[in-house]
């Protein structure tokens, strides 16, 4: 998993408007919205059209989600909106903590998860996944660091922080297990991105572990406050999560076919180009439905 920090905006606020100026060039040859596709559009259950869907975000994980005054914005919202547009669905965002988004999807609070979600076989026990970017694990520092990682033992003996409830903090526990007493790796957990960046500047953490476009982003757009170490481990896929429910089933079937459909006509380049992500783009996009992948 995980976004622009809200009190780290003074860090990154320049690099925001030159990324958005640098992006309107780049995506300017296609469409970044998307158009109604009627095929795709049936696929959606009966219970969710005519009705606004809720999705669920947590907007502090630049270039993926973060906040720009009370607007979000991101890859994965400008992804979102094309899939609506396509589906000819009504979406309304919702900025909440990571920890909860699972747990508001499988209640009914949520219709769509949409938040740089690692799908993993732990995830796809609550939830339903469609697959619709990759990424590694990256690891960033403060700009006058000098330490060196070269794979999770580096971990040892460092203080590293991570954001509440993602894959980061979950890999980072299974590194733990493998120091020495003397040795130890301490893991700080934050409620968002934006604390565990504040945790690394102010020298509470060593480093920040977090995914690797998002480590990548946060050291250019720091004014040099931040640099990142080696380079990106575990790379895995990005899922959109739905229900496990007969109307979630569906959803995440129109979803697939929608992605796919964006991938066909370019919107999904020029939406991944306008964010500087294109390394992270599928061919094709797979989905996870109790567990069985098609």
């Amino acid at each position: 998993m995980h976004r622009i920090p809200r009190v780290h905006q003074a860090l990154v606020a320049v690099g925001i408007g030159s990324l958005l100026l640098a992006s309107s060039v780049v995506a300017g040859a296609a469409s970044t919205t998307g158009t109604y596709n009627a095929a795709d559009a049936k696929l959606v259950p009966a219970s969710y059209k005519n009705v606004t869907l809720q999705v669920a975000t947590d907007a502090t994980y630049a270039p993926d989600e973060s906040m720009s005054g009370t607007t979000m914005i991101g890859f994965d919202v400008d992804l979102m909106k094309a899939v609506a547009t396509t589906l000819k669905l009504k979406v309304n965002e919702n900025n909440v903590t990571f920890d909860s988004i699972i747990a508001g999807v499988t209640s009914g609070r949520f219709q769509v998860g949409n938040s740089s979600f690692t799908d993993n076989k732990a995830r796809e026990k609550s939830v339903n996944f469609v697959d619709y970017f990759t990424a590694g694990e990256g690891v960033y520092a403060k700009a006058s660091s000098t330490l060196k990682f070269k794979g999770f033992k580096s971990f040892c003996g460092w203080k590293v922080a991570v954001e509440k409830s993602t894959v980061e903090q979950t890999d980072a526990q299974a590194a733990a297990k493998a120091c020495s007493k003397s040795k130890k790796l301490t893991i700080i957990t934050f409620p968002n991105q934006t604390e565990a960046n504040l945790a690394v500047l102010s020298g509470q953490a060593d480093v920040g572990f977090v995914d690797s476009q998002v480590a990548g982003y946060i050291a250019s757009t720091s004014k040099g406050k931040f640099k990142l170490l080696g380079s990106a481990v575990n790379v895995a896929p990005y899922g959109i999560a739905t229900a496990k429910t007969t109307a979630g089933d569906g959803l995440a079937m129109a979803i697939q076919a929608a992605i796919k459909t964006l991938i066909a006509n370019g919107t999904y380049n020029a939406i991944l180009a306008k964010w500087g992500v294109t390394s992270g783009a599928l061919p094709s996009s797979k989905i996870v439905l109790n567990g069985a992948i098609s």
